[in-house]
């Protein structure tokens, strides 16, 4: 019997993945735990082992398709079995890998088990259930029901769920049009117009959606799938603009006691192993100034109309690879000293230029540094790693001729520029925040005595 593989829960919150590359071809022997497919979701890619040993049939899904949780993205038989004809239907089971282990986990998947469809109460989907293949045609009406993940969340993109918070709709009232009971931007805009007073909305909605469409270009053009992290950038980068309100601020900093000092202490890290940048005196110094004003080491619950500040200080590192842009989070960097922040950031920038960050690197940031310093350019204006409320850009360092004290002197000088949600945080909070970063980085004697 034909053996359906579904997509696995890759991490929790997680609903779908994109297919970014099968490892096998069908037709392909497959073994017990052998890696068959590279799947991306939150901007990291995961690898999944096979819970079979057989032949791989079919590919139900294609590279570059987002695929539910439990929906089925192949088809494995044994040595000899064939798919039925078209228009043929045949008893099939239906398994889920025990175990997802990322590019950075050696460990093998643990065998799987078949999941036979059972009923889950309330009509949510329970884990390891097959969603249907078509969904009736939903009713209008505010008495709806949606379908949850296993995680007990409605089903639905980025996009939806900021077009529902527009109209002030709930998405657990929506029931879902798309494959498997996923909400669609149209069953919102229903659901909002059954209420009552959304119509204008909702039309005002779709004349953005015309906007939107590009124009047909002229001339020899050449067309790039939109797949991968370069998608999950995209996304995130959307959500961040649509919901902040962006705000930029640009201050300077004096480093030449802290070129000095590196300078001096680059020989004795060497010889520990410790390849010494400045990220980890600016790590330090944001830790500092974060414990001053933690209202830059916060975010905003839009739903409670709650600003949470975050009592850990687990820094985002803006880390730029040959697939696309990724923040690992250095946790706890306020623990740690400038040696080991140093090691912690070459270790998770090895990580991020290999491909090998887990799920686990990349979650869980209160605030983000984006270094573009070898980039060149003055400043720059970054877009908010979404939730956090805050994004430290530090740039260039280049001697400049300044005033002290009367006199014209060279020091060496560096941008620093803040892109902050203006809803959490003000302009003036702000400002002091990076004055407070800048005269740490003038002083890193006092940075480096004071402590945690």
């Amino acid at each position: 019997m034909p053996v359906e593989l579904e997509m696995p829960e890759l991490a929790e919150s997680v609903i779908e993945g994109e297919i970014v590359k099968w490892l096998v071809n069908e037709g392909d022997h497959v073994a017990m735990d052998q890696l068959i497919v590279e799947v991306m979701t939150d901007k990291v890619t995961v690898e999944v082992p096979s819970p079979f040993e057989g032949v791989l049939l079919k590919q139900v899904a294609k590279e570059g398709e987002v695929v539910a949780i439990g929906k089925p993205i192949a088809i494995f038989g044994k040595e000899g079995e064939t798919l039925p004809a078209s228009g043929e239907s045949a008893p099939m089971e239906h398994i889920t890998p025990g175990k997802v282990v990322s590019e950075t986990d050696g460990a093998p998947a643990t065998p799987a088990t078949s999941t036979p469809s059972k009923p889950a109460p309330n009509g949510h989907a329970a884990v390891g259930d097959r969603p249907p293949e078509k969904t009736p045609p939903p009713s209008a009406g505010p008495a709806e029901a949606a379908t949850l993940s296993a995680f007990g969340k409605p089903m639905a993109a980025p996009a939806v769920r900021k077009l529902a918070r527009e109209l002030g709709i709930d998405l657990k009232n929506v029931r879902g049009s798309g494959e498997g009971g996923r909400i669609r931007s149209d069953d919102v805009k229903r659901v909002a117009t059954a209420m009552g007073g959304a119509n204008a909305a909702a039309g005002q909605a779709a004349a953005v959606d015309d906007k939107r469409r590009p124009l047909q270009p002229s001339g020899e053009t050449e067309r790039v799938p939109l797949r991968g992290l370069r998608r999950a950038i995209a996304d995130r980068m959307i959500q961040s603009k649509h919901t902040a309100a962006h705000t930029l601020h640009v201050d300077e900093a004096d480093l030449t006691d802290l070129v000095a000092l590196r300078a001096s202490a680059k020989e004795m890290a060497a010889e520990r192993g410790v390849k010494l940048t400045y990220l980890p005196f600016f790590v330090r110094a944001v830790c500092y100034a974060l414990k001053k004003y933690p209202y830059m080491n916060a975010s905003l619950d839009d739903a409670a109309h709650e600003i949470i500040l975050k009592k850990d200080y687990n820094i985002g590192i803006a880390a730029n690879t040959d697939a696309g842009l990724v923040v690992p989070v250095v946790r706890n960097a306020d623990r740690l000293t400038i040696f080991e922040l140093a090691n912690a950031i070459g270790a998770l920038a090895d990580k991020a230029r290999a491909g090998k960050l887990a799920h686990e690197d990349i979650i869980g940031g209160t605030f983000t540094i984006t270094n573009v310093g070898s980039v060149g350019g003055l400043f720059t204006f970054p877009i908010i790693n979404y939730p956090e409320v805050g994004i430290l850009g530090t740039h260039g360092i280049q001697e400049r001729p300044v005033v002290r004290n009367g006199q014209i002197v060279i020091r060496h000088m560096m941008y620093l520029s803040i892109s902050f949600d203006h809803r959490v945080v003000d302009g003036a909070l702000a400002a002091r925040f990076v004055r407070e970063v800048a005269d740490y980085l003038a002083s890193p004697a006092l940075m480096l005595m004071e402590g945690n």
